[in-house]
C-alpha cells in the first residue's frame, strides 16, 4: 500500500536519476529465476547518494511513526536492505538486526543476526517486493523467535498478484515508498520512456514469467 502519492512519485524519479531502476524494453534484462524482463531494479544504489538514502531513510522512518508508533527493533531482509535498515534504527534511536535467507552452517549458526527478544514488537524493512517470497521468509524467522512483526516498509514494488496473495496469506501488512504503477507514470513524465514503452511495461507486469517466451 502506498500512504503518500507525492512521496511515490519523488521516489520513482530518484531512483530514474541514480538508474537504481533500468527500463530497457528493446533489450530484456533476464533475472536470475530466467524470467525476461524490461526493468531491473537495483535498489542498493541508493546508498552511493547521500542525500537520496536520507529521502529514504527520513521517509521511512516518518511512516514507520506513522503506522506503528516507536517498535521496539528494526530488522533488514539480507543482503540488500541491510544498509538502509540500518540507516532506518539509527535514525529512530533503535535497536536493528538482520535476518539471513537461512540460519548459517557454521558458528551459532544464526539466522538472525543481533538480538530479537520474545514478545518484542519488529517492524522489517525491504528494499525491493518481487514475488514478497524471500521477504516473507524472513518475517517467518522472527515469528519463529516469537516475536511481533508489525508491519514490513519496502522502497519498491513490482506490484505482482502474486506477491499481495503471499502478503494475504501470511498475515502481514505491506507498505512501499514507491511502486510500479508510480514508475511507469514517472518515467513517461519525464520522457525517460515513450508510450508505446510504456505499454510494453504494462503487459509484461500482467505475466512475467511467459513475457517473451
Amino acid at each position: 500500500m502506498i500512504l503518500n502519492k507525492e512521496t511515490a512519485k519523488h521516489t520513482a524519479e530518484l531512483l530514474l536519476q541514480i538508474k537504481a531502476i533500468k527500463l530497457n524494453p528493446q533489450e530484456p534484462f533476464t533475472w536470475a529465476s530466467g524470467w525476461k524482463s524490461p526493468i531491473y531494479c537495483d535498489n542498493r544504489v541508493v546508498l552511493s547518494y547521500p542525500p537520496i538514502r536520507n529521502f529514504i531513510r527520513e521517509h521511512f522512518a516518518k511512516q514507520i511513526e506513522e503506522l506503528y508508533g516507536k517498535p521496539d527493533v528494526i530488522a533488514a531482509v539480507a543482503t540488500g536492505a541491510i544498509g538502509i535498515g540500518m540507516l532506518v534504527a539509527e535514525y529512530l534511536s533503535l535497536p536493528f538486526a538482520y535476518v539471513r535467507p537461512e540460519a548459517k552452517g557454521h558458528g551459532r549458526k544464526n539466522q538472525i543476526e543481533g538480538n530479537i527478544l520474545e514478545g518484542q514488537n519488529v517492524v522489517v524493512i525491504e528494499d525491493l517486493i518481487s514475488t514478497g517470497k524471500s521477504s516473507l521468509n524472513a518475517v517467518k524467522a522472527i515469528r519463529e523467535a516469537n516475536a511481533n512483526v508489525k508491519g514490513m516498509l519496502a522502497i519498491f514494488t513490482y506490484g505482482f498478484d502474486i506477491a499481495t496473495e503471499n502478503f494475504k496469506e501470511a498475515g502481514v501488512e505491506l507498505h512501499t515508498l514507491s511502486d510500479y504503477d508510480h514508475l511507469i507514470e514517472t518515467a513517461q513524465k519525464t520522457r525517460y520512456i515513450n508510450g508505446s514503452e510504456a505499454e510494453t511495461l504494462k503487459e509484461w507486469r500482467h505475466d512475467p514469467a511467459n513475457w517473451k517466451k
